[in-house]
């Protein structure tokens, strides 16, 4: 399975970006896929994920930022609105996925992609 994250850059305060990402391959089914973030010294952390029934957001992003899930396109999208500078970082996407192999499934990463959040 592979992950391709698209939609970074930078933005002034305030602002907003789109991201995208699109899970291809061998996929029987999608159990959860969501966003991660990382800045430099410190460890991954959980921005929002989304199943077929929920979704889930870290509390600094919960009001800001919504996750919505493609199911035909196996692709999920993060909205991210009133942006921070603190909200910079390199943003992960990632996912749980049935390929035919273990159950419930394997997990999968894709490339970052920047967000820089500045005036």
């Amino acid at each position: 399975v592979q992950l391709q994250a698209s939609g970074g850059g930078l933005v002034q305060p305030g602002g907003s970006l789109r991201l995208s990402c699109a899970a291809s391959g061998r996929i029987f089914s999608v159990n959860c896929m969501g966003w991660y973030r990382q800045t430099p010294g410190k460890q991954r952390e959980l921005v929002a994920t989304v199943t077929s029934s929920n979704t889930n957001y870290a509390d600094s992003v919960k009001g800001r930022f919504t996750i919505s899930r493609d199911n035909a396109k196996n692709t999920i999208y993060l909205q991210m609105n009133s942006l921070k500078p603190e909200d910079t970082a390199v943003y992960y996407c990632n996912g749980e996925f049935f390929t035919g192999g273990n159950w419930p499934g394997d997990d999968y990463w894709g490339r970052g992609t920047q967000v820089t959040v500045s005036s």
